[in-house]
C-alpha cells in the first residue's frame, strides 16, 4: 500500500535517483521531476525547477494523482568561477538554480502538504553553507541560503503540521565527479582531508533522507544535518 506521494526533484541521476529509489523502496510513490522527465522508479515528470511556471505545473500535476506527504528539493548544479571574473547573470542562475526553485517548490507544495497532513520537506543543500571555499562564492552563498529559507520555513509552518529539514552532504561519488575523485591527487587529498577517508555514496545520503521520511520525528525540525565524513568539523 503507497505512504502517499513524495516529490523529488533532480530525480533522474545521482543522489535524487538514489532519493527516489529509497523512498519507492519504503513504499512511497516517487514523482520525480527533472528536466528529461525520466525516472527509473515511480513516474516521472519533464520540469525545469528554474521556471516557476513550470515548477508551478508540475506540483499541481502531481497533486491531481493524490495526496502529497513530501518535498525532496534536490536539483541543483555547481560551477566553479573565480569571484574576481564571476558575472551577476551566472550569480543569479546559479541562485535560481539552488535557492530560488526551493522556495518556489515549498510554496506550491504547502497546499498540498497541508491538505494531506504530517508533511515533510527535505532540502538538499551541501557542507558548503559553512565552508570558505575559493571560486565558489555563487555556490556557497546559494546553499546557505537553503539552510536559511529551511529555518525560517520551519518555524512559519510548524503549526500547519509541516517539518523542513535541511541535509548537507560532502563530496558524494556520482556519475559526474567519478572520474574527478579517481584521479591519484584526489584520492590522496580526500585521505588527508576527510575523516572517514572516502566520499560518500549517493544511497549513504538517500538512506538519512528515507529515514526522516519513516520515522516521522516530529520534533525533529528546522535543522541541517551534514553528510560529510567528518569534514566540516575536521581542522
Amino acid at each position: 500500500m503507497s505512504s502517499g506521494q513524495v516529490i523529488v526533484t533532480g530525480a533522474s541521476r545521482g543522489i535524487g535517483a538514489a532519493i527516489a529509489a529509497e523512498l519507492d523502496r519504503r513504499g512511497y510513490t516517487v514523482a520525480g521531476l527533472s528536466r528529461s522527465g525520466e525516472a527509473a522508479v515511480g513516474y516521472g515528470l519533464p520540469c525545469d525547477v528554474a521556471d516557476e511556471a513550470s515548477l508551478r505545473e508540475a506540483v499541481a500535476a502531481v497533486a491531481a494523482r493524490g495526496p502529497v506527504v513530501g518535498l525532496v528539493n534536490n536539483a541543483g548544479a555547481h560551477r566553479a568561477t573565480p569571484s574576481a571574473v564571476l558575472g551577476t547573470g551566472e550569480f543569479e542562475r546559479t541562485m535560481r538554480l539552488n535557492a530560488t526553485a526551493v522556495l518556489v517548490a515549498c510554496r506550491e507544495a504547502y497546499p498540498h502538504l497541508v491538505r494531506a497532513g504530517d508533511g515533510l520537506i527535505v532540502n538538499i543543500g551541501s557542507f558548503f553553507d559553512r565552508m570558505a571555499v575559493p571560486e565558489n562564492v555563487a555556490y556557497c552563498a546559494s546553499k546557505a541560503a537553503v539552510a536559511a529559507i529551511t529555518r525560517c520555513l520551519a518555524a512559519e509552518w510548524a503549526r500547519d503540521g509541516i517539518r523542513v529539514i535541511d541535509v548537507a552532504p560532502g563530496y558524494i561519488e556520482t556519475d559526474l565527479n567519478r572520474a574527478f575523485l579517481a584521479r591519484e591527487s584526489v584520492r590522496a587529498w580526500i585521505g588527508r582531508r576527510i575523516p572517514v577517508g572516502r566520499p560518500g555514496q549517493p544511497e549513504e545520503v538517500a538512506r538519512l533522507v528515507g529515514v526522516l521520511f519513516a520515522e516521522k520525528i516530529g520534533f525533529l525540525t528546522g535543522e541541517t544535518i551534514y553528510v560529510d565524513g567528518g569534514q566540516g568539523n575536521n581542522h
